[in-house]
């Protein structure tokens, strides 16, 4: 049982921290601060900076009928239980039946939901695929595409909505360690795309495929790194009206309340996001130096910088476009982002649906959409929200896998 923690405990440089990296640096440019960084451009000089940092899990509580009552979400909008009890739902997506799946990674298992009635809530779950630690999911050319940590699975879609046996196509992907959680999606190239993030906070990884992109065949064969230095892009896809590849990176841990921010990054073929060696906009990391001869100043010319970014901590996970019939037209094309919420900070974060604004194909702003699941001042929270689809209706389901909650936002 993962424990809560009513009080916070600082870590300081050549306490704990120390123990996760030789030196951490978030900057130090406030003019406040009492300690300047000094992070030089080669290790001929010491490296040398201080932080705080922060252990806080608001407690749990249930999604009860008087906590729902306190969502938030903007006027015209109605937030409902699409489904409940469904174990601990993750990644999901909607075929053009009305058919809703889930990912239950703890479970290993995929599950059906549908609205046969449609009144806004399932009344129909079945298990339609159990897969070890399955995550990714995506619907290409009328067959579901499955991946969990090293495997990448494919079935057919019958017409009912159950799946075929499942085939494996791919058993190679890298380590999972710290990010063993793949997402997968087909471009409009008909192209695969995988994300595998990283195995750790902060390190050159061994393995040139993990903090990447990768690119493959429907089939999955001739599968090549796409872009790297991405350290965990959980959600990403392709704008509607551009057809340009954008994700949500997750920034570094234990660089103090207010770093790393979590990156918006345009995803171009052959591009460096930096990880681990430079962040947010464009800032050294000195825990990770670049090898060899590489001087900070020489990565971050080659290094691609975030279009936008969000409040450091808040967890970005899936990402989904609006093509919807049901919301506003102001709302078409901009994007929905599930924002599972911080634990290395003083006060929580994040535990709220936003909406990223699109103006002319290219990312402008955040706003919040669904909000309210923290409550008791702060203390505690009853959802950390994971998955995020579009319904054949043009309502917005996103799921929560602490209480095993669908949600679903319509507007009237």
């Amino acid at each position: 049982m993962r424990k809560n923690y009513p009080v916070l405990k600082t870590f300081q440089l050549g306490c704990a921290i120390t123990a996760f990296f030789v030196v951490l640096t978030f900057g130090c440019k406030d003019g406040d601060s009492f300690w300047d960084s000094i992070i030089p451009e080669t290790d001929k000089e010491a490296t040398s900076t201080q932080i705080e940092g922060y252990v806080f899990y608001p407690a749990v509580q249930p999604a009860t009928d008087a906590n729902i009552a306190q969502l938030r979400v903007p006027g015209g909008f109605k937030i409902n239980k699409f489904a409940e009890g469904v174990g601990k739902p993750r990644i999901l997506v909607s075929d053009g039946n009305g058919h809703i799946y889930a990912s239950d990674r703890e479970a290993g298992l995929v599950i059906m939901l549908t609205d046969a009635n449609a009144d806004g809530m399932s009344d129909h779950v079945k298990t339609v695929a159990t897969i070890k630690q399955v995550h990714g999911l995506t619907i290409h050319n009328g067959k579901m595409f499955m991946v969990a940590v090293k495997e990448v699975y494919v079935a057919d879609l019958n017409p009912d909505g159950t799946l075929g046996t499942p085939k494996m196509i791919m058993d190679d992907l890298p380590d999972g360690g710290q990010h063993p959680n793949r997402t997968i999606a087909f471009g409009p190239d008909n192209k695969m795309y995988l994300s595998v993030g990283s195995t750790c906070n902060s390190c050159p990884e061994p393995n040139p495929e993990n903090a990447t992109m990768l690119r493959a065949e429907e089939d999955g064969s001739d599968r090549k790194i796409f872009a790297k230095g991405l350290r965990n892009t959980i959600g990403f896809g392709w704008h509607p009206q551009t057809s340009e590849l954008w994700g949500m990176d997750h920034g570094i841990d234990w660089l103090g309340d207010n770093e790393q921010k979590e990156e918006v990054n345009q995803i171009k073929q052959s591009a460096d996001y930096g990880w681990p060696y430079i962040y947010g906009e464009g800032k050294y990391n000195p825990g990770d130096r670049p090898k060899g001869d590489t001087t900070y100043q020489q990565y971050l010319q080659k290094t691609t910088l975030p279009a936008l970014t969000y409040q450091a901590h808040s967890a970005p996970m899936a990402m989904a476009f609006y093509s919807g019939a049901m919301f506003p037209e102001e709302y078409r094309n901009d994007a929905f982002v599930a924002m599972r919420g911080s634990w290395n900070r003083s006060e929580p974060v994040g535990y709220k649906i936003v909406r990223l604004h699109f103006e002319n194909g290219k990312p402008v702003r955040f706003d919040d959409f669904v909000t309210g699941f923290i409550v008791n001042n702060k203390k505690a929270h009853f959802g950390r929200v994971v998955g995020v689809t579009v319904h054949k209706d043009g309502s917005l389901l996103f799921s929560d896998d602490t209480n095993g909650v669908i949600y679903r936002v319509s507007y009237q």
